[in-house]
């Protein structure tokens, strides 16, 4: 039920705020976006997980689980997001960009936050809602950087990937 309420929450934003007409200039960032999160689910997910999302009690009944939670987010929220967060993204003004990108996180770490709240995401291997922060701050930098110069935001992420592995301590195993 939870995650259905998610997905109408975003789906709204999408209507209201994302940019149909030119989807197709966001497209390789929304593949990016998803991308990154396949590659969480596939590498760490079940081996070395740094969160799970937890079914609510009607999501549960219905056999809803952390997979299917994660597909309907890379396949309404991710989209959402680029199409509306990229798109007005203002041209002008260091401090508006700022303030607009900081919104973005804001609205994210909300998301967790509440998520937290009704425990409906569980952190495992010493990650917490500051890495989740710090995360969303990368993530939507790049995202950014994506948008207009796909090599370096694939830089960017390696970098900030290793970063994390290293922080985390991935162990090798994980590559099957």
């Amino acid at each position: 039920m939870v995650n259905t309420i998610y997905g109408l929450i975003w789906v709204g934003i999408l209507i209201k705020w994302g940019d149909w007409k030119n989807w197709r200039k966001y497209y390789p960032t929304i593949l990016f976006f998803i991308l990154g999160d396949f590659l969480y689910m596939y590498l760490l997910s079940d081996h070395y997980p740094m969160w799970r999302y937890v079914p609510s009690p009607g999501d549960e009944e219905a056999g809803i689980k952390n997979t299917h939670i994660s597909f309907s987010i890379m396949a309404i929220k991710y989209p959402a997001t680029c199409l509306a967060y990229l798109a007005h993204f203002p041209r002008h003004g260091f401090m508006k960009k700022t303030l607009y990108y900081l919104a973005w996180v804001i609205v994210y770490f909300a998301n967790e936050l509440v998520d937290l709240h009704f425990q409906l995401i569980r952190y495992f291997n010493d990650w917490n809602i500051w890495w989740s922060a710090l995360f969303n701050s990368a993530m939507f930098l790049i995202l950014k950087l994506h948008f207009h110069n796909p090599l370096f935001a694939w830089i960017a992420s390696a970098v900030f990937v290793l970063f994390l592995w290293n922080q985390f301590d991935v162990p090798s195993t994980v590559f099957r």
